[in-house]
């Protein structure tokens, strides 16, 4: 895939399931009018946040290779996005949470390429480039900030989802790719609000992803920095919506100081958020989800680990006290006084050490599935990956024994054990039997036709973690989303009038005097009535050629548009005061 972005080491390093997202950035594919969309926002956000936005914003703009003039080529973006030790790739709108967070861990920031239409310019609920790149790009140029970004991926893709989430993402997914398509029809809208709303109602107990999710939003998303009577803007939800950036900073919505707290309060995408969360500063920011992290499985592991694994239904990890990793989707676990003594997977499942797969303990070898003790033997206090050999001598966990091995919580594994695999400490983490039977009671759980038996050792569950252990025991090139983006669609009139923002464009970048800016306004007024950016980048010309006359005819023009369409009235007040602030400044 190297030849569709831009080479960098961090995007060179990608592993495969990874680089199945991206797409190739089409720049040719902007139209005039995208390009002049960008512009407005950008120049607009720039003008307003140089005095809400936090001091990182306006050097990071600078830092991240983005211009206020066009659209950011992805190109040039990851050649000066390398010099701070992150890149970009360019996908087609939203990923799977757990995708998009294990992209920051390798320090690649995922950029939605497409861009919103001009009718909704003020905010759009799916994610485009002028979110992505001017809302997330910018702030990462701060050391502290992008090292919260790359350990909050770090922690979060190892976040376990519920069955849930999946079904929860396709329909925001959804939901983003019909609101922001044009001529979309209301009940369509209506119907996919609904779903999205209906499983809010139905989410039941949050999930880790969810949890972690939530702190995304309200930190990396909407966040604001500072003191509660005077926050500054760094999310970049904010940084890249002209319209909520304003309202953001009103009392209308309420500022919470930012906390644990926040992993509870769930969000909805299609609305003006009620309320912001604030930090003191980006370092406590990783504080608060150290403090998140000590409550997932990933740390805490145990029963309820696997329960959260088992509940995910979807390929997890759990990683023993001798650091034996399996990997699989856990279908069942047995436990007794409240800790597990048995867990079982369904399927492909692989088996690793420190991330890697231990030779001969692949899906091939485990296609079935694998099922292991997990603990003390019954009767002696010494875990067996504590015994020196003399102890696993004398307990006959010796090559060539036949033995009876009874856990407590009557689980009993009888063969013959063949081999045994160790740790770099010397602890003993596999242990194969031939003709061995495995029981729970009078339950038989593995018995001696089904082949050889491997034993994993570890006298508790220390971790459990959504995905593999060993990134490569599985094919995880399965990405195919039940929706896909909707292009503008191409027409006589949109062509006329996309013809016409190019010709500005270039009247404005070389000074052409050649075309006739009257000539542009006559046919605009008569064929584009209700375009009104237009208008505005003629105003911005014709300020600066001092042409009074036609200006004043421009500008009764757009009076007339926001009687007629008031809902882009505060559009284009806000276009005139940037064309004459600037003039008078």
């Amino acid at each position: 895939m190297s030849h569709t972005f831009e080479s960098n080491p961090l995007i060179d390093r990608l592993p495969k399931h990874l680089k199945q997202f991206i797409k190739p950035q089409d720049y040719e594919a902007y139209t005039p009018i995208n390009q002049a969309v960008w512009r407005y926002v950008m120049r607009k956000n720039v003008d307003y946040l140089s005095k809400v936005a936090h001091n990182s914003y306006l050097e990071g703009l600078k830092k991240t290779g983005l211009e206020i003039e066009n659209i950011p080529n992805m190109y040039g973006m990851n050649r000066i996005l390398k010099q701070i030790g992150w890149a970009a790739v360019a996908v087609d709108g939203f990923i799977p949470p757990n995708a998009f967070m294990e992209f920051q861990a390798y320090n690649v920031l995922v950029i939605a390429s497409d861009i919103r239409q001009l009718e909704h310019i003020e905010y759009t609920p799916a994610p485009d480039i002028i979110h992505e790149g001017a809302g997330h790009a910018p702030i990462i140029a701060n050391p502290e900030y992008a090292e919260y970004l790359r350990r909050f991926g770090e922690i979060g893709c190892k976040a376990i989802s519920s069955h849930k989430d999946y079904e929860m993402y396709e329909a925001i997914r959804l939901l983003s790719i019909l609101k922001e398509a044009e001529g979309t029809p209301q009940n369509e809208i209506d119907a996919a609000e609904k779903a999205v709303e209906d499983l809010q109602n139905d989410m039941g107990e949050l999930s880790e992803m969810s949890k972690i999710r939530n702190l995304h939003w309200w930190t990396v998303e909407y966040g604001l920095i500072g003191t509660l009577e005077n926050p500054k803007i760094y999310g970049a939800g904010l940084l890249s919506s002209i319209g909520e950036s304003a309202w953001c900073m009103t009392d209308e919505v309420k500022k919470i100081p930012y906390s644990i707290a926040a992993s509870e309060q769930s969000f909805d995408i299609t609305k003006p958020q009620p309320q912001l969360f604030v930090t003191p500063d980006f370092a406590y920011l990783s504080e608060v989800l150290e403090e998140f992290a000590n409550t997932m499985a990933l740390r805490t592991g145990g029963l309820e680990g696997i329960n959260k694994a088992i509940n995910s239904k979807s390929l997890a990890t759990i990683e023993l006290s001798t650091g034996l990793q399996i990997s699989g989707i856990f279908t069942n676990v047995i436990s007794h006084e409240n800790k597990p003594i048995y867990i079982q997977t369904t399927g492909k499942t692989a088996l690793a050490y420190r991330e890697k797969e231990l030779v001969g303990h692949g899906t091939e070898t485990h296609a079935e599935g694998f099922g292991s003790p997990i603990g003390k033997l019954k009767g002696i206090n010494i875990a067996i990956e504590d015994m020196s050999p003399r102890d696993l001598k004398a307990y006959a966990i010796y090559e060539g024994e036949k033995v009876t091995l009874e856990f407590e919580g009557d689980i009993t594994v009888s063969g013959e054990i063949i081999t045994g695999s160790r740790n770099l400490q010397g602890e003993i983490i596999l242990i194969s039997f031939k003709n061995c039977t495995v029981k729970h009671g009078e339950n038989i759980l593995f018995q001696p036709e089904w082949g050889t038996y491997d034993m994993a050792v570890g006298k508790k569950v220390v971790s459990a973690f959504s995905g593999p252990a060993a990134v490569n025991s599985f094919d995880l090139i399965t990405h195919v989303p039940s929706s896909q983006t909707i292009k503008a669609k191409k027409t006589a009139e949109r062509t006329e009038l996309e013809n016409l923002y190019r010709i500005v464009r270039k009247i404005r970048e070389t000074d052409d005097h050649s075309e006739s800016l009257k000539n542009i306004f006559n046919e605009l007024k008569n064929n584009h009535p209700k375009d009104w950016l237009l208008p505005l980048e003629l105003i911005e010309i014709l300020n600066s050629r001092n042409d009074v006359e036609l200006l004043q005819e421009v500008l009764i023009y757009l009076e007339k548009i926001k009687i007629n369409r008031p809902e882009v009235s505060k559009l284009i007040t806000n276009g005139l005061e940037l064309i004459f602030e600037k003039e008078t400044a």
